[in-house]
């Protein structure tokens, strides 16, 4: 796993000094911006590895050599089997945008929709605690 993270910062930081060297050299705003996202990007991916790696004890059956296929046994998380709260939010996020082009009440309708839509999609698997007696 320590590999992998190193490799993503890596990129991040090669991508930002590029978009610096890109600048500097008198590039274009649309490469300097490309650069810049890529480069954090990047280092999303490489902070999300890091912290991941930290959380699961640092050595994955993957980095061990001698491990055994059983090693990597067990749950991998929960996913919800099925949801119709993406589609919501996507037709929301749909809507927002061509609220920008058809008009500003358009877009005020579709951001409603889309921060219901989010918040559902976010806390569908959260159920209240009951008390069993």
């Amino acid at each position: 796993m320590k590999v992998s993270w190193n490799l993503f910062s890596g990129l991040a930081l090669f991508y930002l000094l590029l978009a610096v060297i890109y600048w500097k050299v008198g590039g274009e705003a649309v490469g300097i911006t490309a650069l810049t996202l890529s480069g954090g990007l990047a280092g999303l991916v490489g902070f999300y590895i890091w912290y991941s790696a930290k959380a699961m004890g640092g050595v994955l059956p993957e980095d061990n050599r001698v491990a055994e296929i059983a090693d990597g046994a067990g749950d991998l998380g929960f996913y919800s089997p099925h949801s119709w709260w993406p589609l919501l939010v996507a037709l929301s996020a749909c809507g927002a945008g061509l609220g920008l082009i058809i008009g500003w009440w358009l877009t005020l309708i579709a951001l409603g929709a889309l921060i219901f839509s989010i918040i559902g999609f976010v806390t569908e698997n959260e159920h209240p605690s009951h008390s069993q007696h």
